[in-house]
């Protein structure tokens, strides 16, 4: 015998998820977003930089002659399903379905950071800050920070919009550092709740060890990544929507989230790929 599920009941749990997703994304608003994306592939148009000249009297303009660019970024189906019983109980315990709710959408959040991680991880970088800058394979520090500035500014990436993206553990290098956690330098947000929020101009984001893959990382060496937002896009088809349905075989209903989105770096001159030696 089917079953199914009342309209209201799917809508309460859908809206259950979308809270939890709506806030546990890491790195929402680090990258161009495109969505409501109908195709498989969306193209992200880049423009080059030109160069103003001058006109004479009644003569022709010049065009700057821009160069334009398409960079292709794939989108890609996304579940994440889990059995449960819950919806057959008569009195179904509200924080039941919540945290249900929460490893739906947290999921699909991890895996849509993930996909940001790996664009900005491919091919090549304005730069790379390694390990030796500062001391020799040292962790995280003032230094590395001000060199990823550097590289930036010299390829004259607009000042706002731009994102310093580490390992959770370089956190721990950065508040020991005297630049970084001190009121006389920077906010008191970081004395006061130990958190390392904006700094040298870039706003900073932690990611810790993840099943989907995180940052990568070799005999301790974690790499990280200095850019601009606009340096890197998401293409999204489907933000996220949730399904409930029962399967008789397993007696049980499988809820599934789903998402379909992809993401592609659009200009390397605005990401630096920077290396930090963490224990």
């Amino acid at each position: 015998m089917s079953k199914t599920l009342s309209s209201v009941a799917q809508q309460e749990f859908d809206s259950l998820v979308h809270q939890v997703y709506q806030g546990n994304n890491r790195l929402d608003g680090c990258c161009k977003l495109r969505t409501g994306v109908v195709a498989d592939v969306y193209k992200f148009r880049t423009m080059g930089k030109g160069m103003a000249n001058q006109k004479a009297s009644q003569a022709d303009v010049t065009p700057m002659d821009i160069q334009h660019n398409l960079v292709s970024c794939a989108l890609e189906n996304w579940n994440a399903p889990e059995y449960t019983d819950i919806f057959d109980q008569a009195e179904v315990n509200f924080d039941e379905k919540s945290e249900l709710a929460a490893s739906i959408a947290k999921a699909l959040g991890r895996r849509k950071d993930q996909l940001l991680i790996e664009a900005l991880d491919i091919g090549t970088f304005a730069g790379t800050v390694d390990t030796n800058v500062g001391t020799v394979g040292s962790g995280m520090n003032l230094e590395k920070i001000l060199a990823a500035k550097e590289i930036l500014d010299d390829n004259e990436v607009d000042e706002e919009g731009r994102i310093f993206i580490l390992n959770a553990k370089s956190a721990g290098s950065l508040l020991a550092t005297t630049e970084v956690s001190s009121a006389d330098y920077n906010s008191v947000r970081t004395l006061v709740q130990g958190q390392i929020d904006t700094f040298a101009g870039f706003t900073f984001k932690f990611i810790g060890t993840r099943a989907e893959g995180g940052l990568s990382v070799a005999a301790d060496v974690y790499d990280g990544f200095a850019y601009h937002r606009d340096a890197v896009g998401m293409a999204v088809g489907l933000d996220m929507k949730t399904e409930i349905n029962y399967i008789a075989e397993k007696t049980s209903w499988l809820t599934n989230g789903i998402m379909k989105a992809g993401a592609a770096k659009i200009d390397p001159s605005g990401i630096v790929k920077v290396q930090a030696t963490e224990a």
